[in-house]
């Protein structure tokens, strides 16, 4: 899917999944009409769940998301949207399952694979952005996480599965992905390559923003010198996945299973920073420099798009609209 650039646009791709990939769509589209979405596929929870173990399709609910979030504003692409959001209700086969997992799995074992079925509902929803899997092949996380055998604390327990490591009563040490290593999708590496600027965040740190490093080829795009890079830091620690997590600490997981990894900025809310000195020296080992902007709703613990939208263009030299 091809789309005409607006001169001077960035060029934006977003690395994430779930709702932080979403509003971090909702405020880029308002930045530039060269954007691309690269979503996570370890989705093994509800019904992006059944459809991965039914019929060993990618799971489509991350995906469908990031579609929703770039849908066009006309009346005939919110209803799109909305449908696509809709989920079934009641205890039957079809409960839980949202109508745009059922035709995103629909369409790609009818064109036989998920780009074209993504680039396909992209248009039927006017989107304003293309959205891409990370891999072509669904993936698990594999953690490494202390703290849940009471009798040894120190002792690590392997956790399968994004739902299980989100839910994680422990602390995750480390996270990996399989198959290892998995293949990335040739058109996420493409966009990333001629990417002026890659997002990661906000989002579930180890399930939503680091399994996107540990694809080598996405991984080795992401990295590349001539890529700026930004992370949106989360405005509070997830319960269960990064319970206890100070945002410094985010920075040194980051750190620990990439080592490779280099950030221009590192953005923040001033709220969700109890010491400002102590994230400025990790984001500066990490090569950023650190963006303290208010891109919160106001006193609620989540981002805002319009303020999200306004550091973003103010970052990348972009007007907005």
């Amino acid at each position: 899917m091809t789309r005409d650039r607006i001169e001077g646009a960035p060029r934006v791709v977003a690395l994430g999944g779930g709702h932080g990939l979403s509003v971090s769509l909702a405020a880029l589209r308002r930045v530039t009409d060269a954007l691309t979405a690269v979503v996570t596929v370890a989705d093994d929870g509800g019904s992006s769940g059944r459809l991965r173990s039914e019929l060993a399709a990618l799971p489509p609910g991350d995906l469908r998301m990031a579609q929703a979030a770039l849908a066009g504003a006309d009346s005939e692409s919110e209803l799109w949207a909305r449908l696509f959001q809709y989920r079934f209700p009641g205890p039957g086969s079809l409960g839980g399952h949202a109508i745009g997992n059922l035709v995103l799995a629909g369409l790609c074992d009818l064109l036989g694979n998920p780009v074209d079925a993504l680039d396909a509902t992209g248009r039927l929803l006017g989107a304003a952005g293309r959205v891409l899997p990370a891999s072509c092949q669904a993936v698990d996380i594999v953690a490494d996480v202390s703290g849940l055998d009471q009798s040894d604390p120190m002792r690590l327990v392997q956790v399968r599965g994004q739902h299980e490591v989100a839910a994680t009563q422990g602390r995750v040490q480390v996270v990996r992905l399989l198959p290892d290593p998995p293949s990335a999708c040739p058109q996420a590496v493409a966009a990333v390559r001629e990417a002026d600027w890659v997002v990661l965040g906000p989002g579930s740190l180890f399930t939503s923003v680091l399994p996107h490093l540990l694809v080598p080829e996405l991984a080795a795009a992401v990295l590349a010198p001539e890529v700026r890079r930004v992370l949106v830091l989360n405005l509070a620690p997830q319960v269960g996945e990064t319970s206890g997590f100070s945002p410094p600490a985010h920075l040194e997981a980051l750190a620990a299973q990439v080592p490779a990894l280099r950030l221009d900025v590192v953005l923040a809310d001033p709220s969700a920073v109890p010491d400002v000195a102590e994230l400025a020296s990790s984001a500066a080992r990490l090569g950023a420099q650190l963006r303290l902007e208010a891109i919160a709703v106001q006193g609620h613990p989540r981002h805002d798009p319009d303020r999200l939208a306004k550091s973003f263009a103010d970052l990348m030299g972009s007007g907005g609209s």
